[in-house]
């Protein structure tokens, strides 16, 4: 028996969408003055709620309201799939938490799915694995490209040991480095978002599982460490939404979202929201920057699927306001 194949149903509730509407015209919901509310199932995750997230939430809800209505109506279950997604920083993990919130005040059965669950590897080796996929493009682009030899070699080694062998700058003065940096990118842009990455089909046999009335899931659930990766059921049966907040969560990959929630912001405000946040006064290394630009332009690619598009300026905006405010920034 595989698990999330195999499963008792709830009972069937055609029509719930009426129940969905009665929601509006929605009375806004006060958020506890600790602003501690339930969050996303990733182990050890913490959500800092700040007014601007509250802003985007009770902008997006009402519209939300109105998708999800439909959604249920469709669903012989009731049930409707929304995924958050957006760049690092842009506040998936608290403005998910707070929809949540919101149709759980208002009687409505949600949960909070963390996309950052469900890849191969846990963090420390993900990231050694973008970086060896990196390296390894790199130094083969420099050997076909014909610019192999023992002086470019240790300029590269010295970069790399200095975690600095992503850096753009360096082209300026040698030429040559194009090759490893093109290659490099070329092979880590195969990799991120992908099921190379990611367990996509284990989240679409969730979600798949979760419309099919399943009252009880299992989830992942992955910490730090090797020995941080275990599994729990969970109980379904008052559920109605399932929400996924997830960088990932628009990917063509996943099967079964019904209302795609982006995020936005430009690769200019990702970069000064990170240079604010930065511990220490630290920035971001030149490889993470890279990561963070080709997930942004992942993000880029599927925007056009988004049901529900709000600017970091907290506003609503069309798909095609999207492209005129993106216009340029790639």
């Amino acid at each position: 028996m595989k698990m999330n194949e195999t499963y008792n149903r709830v009972t069937n509730e055609s029509g719930y969408g009426k129940k969905v509407l009665s929601i509006l015209p929605w009375n806004k919901v006060k958020v506890p003055e600790d602003k501690n509310i339930p969050h996303g199932d990733m182990p050890g995750d913490k959500i800092e709620i700040e007014d601007g997230h509250i802003t985007k939430a009770e902008i997006i809800f009402p519209k939300l309201v109105e998708m999800i209505a439909k959604a249920a109506d469709s669903n012989e279950y009731g049930r409707c799939v929304i995924a958050v997604c957006g760049g690092s920083g842009v506040g998936k993990s608290e403005i998910a938490s707070l929809l949540s919130f919101y149709l759980n005040a208002a009687g409505i059965g949600s949960y909070t799915l963390s996309g950052d669950n469900y890849p191969h590897r846990i963090p420390k080796y993900n990231d050694a694995e973008r970086l060896r996929i990196f390296r390894e493009a790199g130094i083969r682009g420099m050997a076909d490209e014909g610019c192999m030899n023992a002086e470019n070699f240790a300029i590269v080694q010295k970069w790399q040991q200095e975690e600095d062998d992503a850096n753009e700058a360096h082209v300026s003065e040698y030429g040559w480095f194009k090759s490893y940096l093109d290659a490099g990118k070329k092979a880590l842009a195969g990799y991120l978002g992908t099921p190379n990455e990611t367990d996509y089909d284990e989240v679409s046999t969730i979600i798949k599982a979760f419309k099919d009335g399943a009252d009880t899931l299992t989830l992942r659930r992955m910490g730090r460490d090797e020995s941080a990766l275990w599994y729990e059921n969970v109980d379904f049966s008052d559920k109605k939404v399932l929400i996924i907040e997830w960088t990932h969560g628009n990917s063509d990959y996943i099967k079964g979202v019904d209302i795609p929630v982006l995020l936005n912001s430009t690769p200019a405000e990702t970069l000064a929201h990170r240079r604010s946040r930065a511990r220490d006064g630290k920035v971001d290394s030149a490889f993470t920057t890279l990561v963070l630009n080709i997930e942004q332009r992942e993000l880029h690619s599927q925007a056009h699927k988004a049901k529900i598009i709000i600017s970091k300026d907290a506003e609503l905006i069309t798909f095609e306001q999207y492209s005129q405010l993106m216009d340029g920034q790639f």
